[in-house]
């Protein structure tokens, strides 16, 4: 790998990866940069500024209000809200006390919420206000949560507005019960004044859920060190522009838009344009408005801007780089043109390759050399070979298998899962479960998933999760699930559901489909139903899948 990479490696990019500010947490990067450029702009959320000095303040009462509620080293706090100023300074002021930060995603309903909440044992909750009745109806059943901070996003709102505002925006604030008030909260303390010492390549930072490669979710443990050494390397090897402004529409508590949201603009001290939600034609408003000269994208964004009626008049010659990830639609080369013809120059290109375990972006595509359906190259201090699935030797230039990988920003292990993890973590490599191959340049391609994983909408969807929640149908008696194609998420769920015989004939696929959607995530509901009298198993009772993507014998089907 290493004479591969002597052999891809563009030769404007230095192969030692060398820190902006030196080897030390992100938020003392933050504090660093209040103090070097205190006016300076560090987020803009539609037309209200945030500088530097802002932000770190902010952050340090936060901090202090976290340790007045006894939060210490190693403490877990749940971050549960939409893209906003207050997903930052909670997820810094978390940090700085050297808590760990539980993203988690604001489309959740309540029984997912409840089991991810307990399996962390989350010692509080930061959220949205429009998500606070979910929080106060699983308290009860969540005994580690000792307080909860609600916010209101327009608290962060200017007078005028310089944007278009997304429907969540422009809620009237809740009255708060049993939770405390975010912007009272940075009202009513002094900044914290200590400092936590972080060994920033053991102590954990982050728990981000997923379920490896089988299983309902389980929190995979970063160090501090893996949100430095990630964001620096797709900063450098990338050579983003460290002076031009971002945009950050992905969301903030996806392991992707964490990287390009939260830290990135941390790491380089400049600006970024913070919306809470993608709409083309503000993100067209945005990068016109606020000259934007860096963006990541999903390729169904970059298509929507571009159907835009009168795109071709705008100006977005701003854009320098936009990375983008291929999801229901590729990022191709046809694309990447169009695009370059609309922005008067940008270069469009896939993204990366990783996953929630290695704190993502485990390659980068050198731009001298595109290679139009690889995900580019192992990254900085980055080794990635493809084993054989049978065997697990190292196969050649071209051939399918196993995706290994490792690096200093890979996981410690699954929280309380010493099992799951010995099967993923082994010698310091990362046993992804995905397909790949490798040219002969080292180029890394992607051909699917060795386990069932689903991947809709850039989110990962595992069965065995989406089954434990209908399976809490009174209903049911059995249920499997797979992805099935689709054209706009890549992939969506099929459910496949065995009814109990009190149920036959009184509940339809329609009715079925409108339930999930109440219990679950947008991503994560089947869009497809479909009633067996049984389901394809092992004689152990195993469900087999796999054959549910084949068509089914007669007997099998109702």
């Amino acid at each position: 790998m290493k004479e591969l990479l002597q052999k891809s490696w563009p030769n404007e990019v230095s192969k030692t990866l060398v820190y902006r500010l030196g080897e030390k947490p992100l938020h003392e990067y933050l504090k660093q940069n209040a103090i070097e450029k205190p006016n300076r702009t560090a987020y803009s959320f539609y037309g209200r500024d945030i500088s530097w000095k802002e932000l770190g303040e902010s952050v340090d009462i936060f901090a202090q209000f976290l340790a007045d509620q006894g939060v210490e080293k190693g403490d877990r706090i749940a971050l549960f809200m939409q893209n906003c100023p207050q997903y930052i300074i909670a997820h810094y002021g978390v940090q700085r006390l050297g808590g760990i930060v539980v993203p988690l995603n604001p489309m959740y309903k309540e029984s997912e919420l409840e089991y991810l909440l307990n399996e962390v044992e989350v010692k509080g909750v930061v959220t949205g206000g429009e998500l606070q009745a979910l929080i106060k109806a699983i308290r009860p059943k969540t005994p580690s949560i000792e307080f909860v901070v609600s916010t209101h996003y327009a608290d962060y709102l200017p007078d005028q507005p310089t944007l278009p505002l997304p429907e969540e925006l422009t809620r009237q604030k809740q009255k708060l019960e049993d939770s405390f008030d975010f912007i009272e909260v940075l009202k009513g303390c002094e900044p914290y004044a200590d400092k936590v010492e972080i060994d920033l390549w053991n102590d954990i930072g982050l728990m981000v859920f997923t379920s490896g490669t089988t299983g309902r979710p389980k929190a995979a443990m970063l160090p501090f060190g893996s949100a430095l050494f990630k964001t620096a390397a797709t900063i450098h090897a990338n050579q983003f522009d460290l002076t031009g402004r971002f945009l950050t529409i992905a969301p903030l508590c996806h392991i992707a838009g964490m990287v390009m949201g939260v830290n990135i603009p941390v790491y380089t001290g400049g600006e970024c344009i913070l919306l809470t939600r993608f709409d083309p034609f503000t993100t067209v408003e945005a990068i016109e408005k606020y000259k934007v000269a860096n963006w990541y994208s999903i390729a169904p964004m970059n298509v929507a801007i571009l159907n835009l009626p009168g795109i071709k008049k705008r100006d977005l010659s701003s854009l320098k780089r936009n990375s983008s990830t291929s999801f229901g639609i590729p990022v191709s080369e046809q694309l990447a043109s169009q695009w370059k013809e609309v922005t008067k120059g940008c270069m469009m290109h896939e993204a990366s390759y990783g996953l929630s375990e290695t704190h993502t972006c485990d390659t980068f595509m050198p731009l001298d050399q595109i290679k139009w359906g690889s995900c580019g190259i192992p990254t900085f201090d980055t080794e990635l070979k493809i084993i054989d699935f049978e065997k697990g030797q190292p196969v050649g230039p071209g051939e399918k298998g196993e995706i290994l990988l490792r690096n200093p920003g890979v996981f410690k292990g699954y929280l309380n899962r010493p099992d799951a993890t010995a099967e993923t973590l082994r010698d310091g490599w990362v046993h992804t479960g995905d397909i790949g191959s490798l040219d002969e340049d080292g180029y890394l391609y992607f051909h699917g998933r060795i386990k069932e994983m689903i991947k809709s909408s850039g989110f990962s969807v595992f069965p065995e999760d989406v089954e434990a929640l209908l399976n809490e149908h009174p209903g049911i008696l059995q249920s499997a699930v797979i992805g099935v194609p689709d054209p706009i998420r890549g992939e969506c769920v099929k459910a496949f559901i065995v009814l109990k015989p009190a149920f036959k004939g009184k509940i339809s696929e329609s009715e079925m489909i409108l339930w999930a959607k109440e219990k679950m995530a947008a991503y994560k509901y089947p869009r497809f139903v479909e009633f067996l009298d049984a389901l394809p198993a092992t004689s152990s009772g195993k469900v087999l899948r796999r054959l549910l993507k084949e068509p089914q014998e007669k007997d099998v089907r109702k």
